[in-house]
């Protein structure tokens, strides 16, 4: 089953070099084979939100939602199962001073 690993964390949060440190767990889940893709995002002054209602666009910059922690990545991991997906998210180096929000998708 494929989950969406949404990483969050406070916006402007300093993190020594080790935290933010990712590729450890980028190679040991590549090489598990868990890992399909992933990405930082860009900081969230360059986001950009689209709605629709009642027919009108509306554009506005700036996060999605007024919240302490902002989307500052995402991983895309093939699991088993939610344990394997937890477990998964628990060994990512955000988990430590950040959340990872576990979503499965919608299986065609």
């Amino acid at each position: 089953m494929r989950y969406l690993l949404l990483i969050c964390v406070e916006e402007g949060v300093e993190v020594s070099p080790e935290e933010a440190d990712a590729m450890p767990w980028v190679a040991e889940m590549d090489g598990r084979g868990v890992r399909l893709q992933g990405s930082r995002l860009r900081p969230v002054r360059d986001a950009t939100s689209v709605r629709v209602r009642d027919g009108e666009l509306s554009i506005t910059d700036g996060p999605f939602a007024e919240t302490k922690e902002q989307m500052a990545g995402f991983d895309l991991v093939e699991c088993a199962d939610l344990d394997e997906a937890i477990e998964v998210a628990s060994k990512h180096p955000c988990a430590r001073f950040g959340t990872i929000d576990v979503r499965p998708l919608w299986e065609d």
